[in-house]
Order: C-alpha cells, then sequence, then structure tokens
C-alpha cells in the first residue's frame, strides 16, 4: 500500500553481539568466540560442587563432595566416580546426566580399544579419544557441547601416574594437580603452592593433601560421608573408589597433623 513501509531486513552485524551470535552453535562472534561452547563451561558449576585430581610420585587420586539434594534419595546410588577399565577412572563434574552419557561412551572406546588391539587402552589415549568426539559436538547443529568436564587417573606401564581432563571443547592436557567446580581458581592456586613444597607425594600424602585442599576451597570440614575419593597407584593399579573407613582413617591423620 501507498502507506506501508518498505521491508527491512537485519544483518547479524546490525544486531548485538552477545544476543544474536550466542543462539547458533556453529557461527563464530565478531570477537572469535562461540558462545554455546562459553556457557557449556559455565554449565560446570551447575552441580554447587568442586573435583580436584593430584597425582603424586606412586599413586593418582580424584575426589568430589557428594551432595545428596533430597532426603528421600538413597545416597549410595549418587556418585561422581567411574570406573572406565579395570584401571582407568575418573571424576566427572558438571550436569550428571550429560556425565553418564559421556562415560558410557568412554567404556565403549575402551572396550573397543581393548577388541581391536588387544590390550588395555592406556589413559592418554582414552583422553584423546573422548576429548575429539567433544570437539566435534562444537562443530555441527545437530550435537550440543556437553556441560561436563572428566577428570581421568590410571597407572602408565611406562608413564607412571597419569592424570588428564577433558573439557567440553574437546581440549584435553595431562596435570601434576587439577581441578574443576565452582571453586575451582582457589583450588588450583592452593594446589600450586602444595605441589610447590612437595612435588613428590607418596601415597598417604596424596590423598589426605587432596582432601585438605578440598577442605580448604569449600570452607568445612567433611565427614566420611560427604566426600568420595578414588585412588590408583603403582602398588595396586586398580581404580578403587575408598571406604568410609578408609576415608576416615585419612580425616583423622590431617586432623592430627593439623
Amino acid at each position: 500500500t501507498k502507506n506501508s513501509q518498505p521491508l527491512r531486513f537485519w544483518l547479524p552485524c546490525e544486531m548485538s553481539s552477545a544476543s544474536s551470535y550466542d543462539r547458533a552453535l556453529t557461527v563464530f562472534s565478531p570477537e572469535g568466540r562461540l558462545y554455546q561452547v562459553e556457557y557449556a563451561f559455565k554449565a560446570l558449576n551447575s552441580g554447587n560442587i568442586t573435583s580436584i585430581g593430584l597425582r603424586g610420585a606412586d599413586s593418582c587420586v580424584v575426589l568430589t563432595q557428594r551432595k545428596v539434594p533430597d532426603k528421600l534419595m538413597v545416597a549410595d546410588s549418587m556418585t561422581h566416580l567411574f570406573q572406565l577399565t579395570p584401571h582407568i577412572g575418573c571424576v566427572m563434574t558438571g550436569m550428571i546426566a550429560d556425565a553418564k552419557s559421556q562415560v558410557r561412551r568412554a567404556r565403549y572406546e575402551a572396550a573397543e580399544y581393548q577388541y581391536k588391539y588387544g590390550v588395555e587402552i592406556s589413559v592418554d589415549q582414552l583422553a584423546r579419544r573422548v576429548a575429539d568426539i567433544s570437539q566435534i559436538y562444537t562443530q555441527g547443529a545437530y550435537m550440543r557441547p556437553l556441560g561436563c568436564s572428566m577428570t581421568l587417573i590410571g597407572i602408565d606401564e611406562e608413564m607412571g601416574p597419569q592424570l588428564f581432563r577433558c573439557d567440553p571443547a574437546g581440549y584435553y592436557v595431562g596435570y601434576k594437580a587439577t581441578s574443576c567446580g565452582v571453586k575451582q581458581t582457589e583450588a588450583n592456586n592452593l594446589l600450586e603452592k602444595k605441589l610447590k613444597k612437595n612435588p613428590n607425594l607418596n601415597y598417604n600424602q596424596t590423598v589426605e593433601e587432596a582432601i585438605s585442599v578440598l577442605s580448604s576451597v569449600v570452607a568445612m570440614d567433611f565427614k566420611p560421608s560427604e566426600i568420595e575419593v578414588a585412588v590408583v597407584s603403582k602398588e595396586n593399579p586398580v581404580f578403587r573408589v575408598l571406604t568410609e573407613e578408609e576415608i576416615d582413617r585419612h580425616l583423622t591423620a590431617i586432623s592430627e597433623r593439623d
């Protein structure tokens, strides 16, 4: 009509970058950012827990908080620690449903490797495979990034204790110590100070330092039922979750030491 206005098509550059580019996973913003991937990193804090991984001279440990949101839930059925192979395990941080999906895929990849080559997959190869799959999810709109992070531990026959972490962007790297969750920055700073004082921790020191760091950053004294701890060592390379009695002994040793 005579008074009608011409149609106006807004180009992406005319919109605000934060509101227009965070809707599409596969589109970079003008600053070179993928907002959906960044939001996946924020999802790591959704469980409001912090996880720690620490590598010693002869062992590795992962631990995390155990929070039961509902008193009607069975506490033993809730866990963030998972065994992937007899000698490799992990702690998952973030959205637990996504975490269980990633754990299932990691177990499948490990089983396929064993079937194909006749030997158990190494920690670094499994971490690389999990990271590669996560990276593929950042390239296509058919699958969103997983809102979880996997911290793996195991004993390598040649390299000794191994600690790796995979993030939602598909990046993985080996660590001497690492953390993930709401108190990640504080935990990493404290772990750096601990390792600077004593870089060669034995088995008991590794477990107790990891528990001590987690206790310090969340500012609470743990009961054995409030944390989950899993270990591997050269003496016993099988991935094993500590019982509450074993955790209690370590907590007692920490309190006596302090």
